[in-house]
């Protein structure tokens, strides 16, 4: 993954954990509107913050073009430039993403048909772009240089609720949440943000429907090992 996406989960994961006690961060904004934080602080322009405080207020993962508010990017508000195409066709993309990253194929599955409908050049009102829904920031950290080419997308995404997973060990509830709203609006709950309290319940009913049987992409993989269904 990406330096700055992967520093910036790894700082929001530490916020969302840390207790009162914890070690002071630090936080500047530049020029781009984009938050630094740092708990070694080496320019002048840092700021020591409230970390509490920090969890409640809007924040712009650096780097990853993907911005976190009270009002998450709609899911429905779409543009085609193709039709969707059958959810098998994906098939050996999302086992092969899902063996990589240690995922269980159903929920990926599940994200995708939630996200894109298997439509691999949808486009969100907010830019979100392919079967996963990437913003263009977050597509370039991770590596995918084709948001619209299906296996580079899905490759991306996954990796994406992968690191979601690690930082929200193992719950994936709270890790959905983080896919639609953002990880610096979710901290122990879900967040009562009406888009993404609906966007978790569809994930999880497909990806029980799935798992039930509904979907064709095999597994193989220990499932428990990976997250937390609850």
């Amino acid at each position: 993954m990406g330096f700055r996406l992967h520093l910036s989960l790894f700082l929001f994961c530490a916020l969302a954990y840390a207790g009162p006690a914890g070690a002071e961060i630090y936080k500047f904004v530049d020029d781009r509107g984009v938050c630094h934080y740092t708990n070694v602080p080496t320019d002048k322009r840092y700021k020591l913050v409230n970390l509490n405080a920090s969890l409640r207020e809007p924040a712009r993962q650096a780097g990853s073009g993907r911005v976190y508010s009270s009002k998450p990017r709609p899911m429905k508000l779409m543009r085609y430039r193709r039709g969707s195409m059958a959810p098998y066709s994906f098939d050996h993309h999302i086992q092969r993403a899902a063996r990589a990253h240690r995922v269980d194929p159903m929920l990926i599955k599940a994200i995708i048909k939630t996200e894109s409908n298997f439509n691999p050049s949808a486009v969100s009102s907010q830019g979100a772009q392919g079967l996963m829904q990437l913003m263009p920031g977050t597509a370039r950290d991770l590596q995918v240089k084709d948001p619209f080419d299906a296996r580079q997308n899905i490759y991306g995404g996954t990796r994406y609720i992968r690191e979601l997973l690690d930082c929200y060990q193992g719950n994936i509830r709270l890790s959905l949440a983080a896919y639609n709203a953002g990880p610096g609006r979710v901290k122990k709950t879900v967040p009562r943000i009406p888009e993404t309290v609906a966007y978790v319940s569809k994930v999880m009913r497909l990806y029980r429907a799935y798992r039930g049987g509904g979907g064709s992409a095999g597994s193989g993989i220990n499932v428990r090992q990976m997250v937390t269904v609850n």
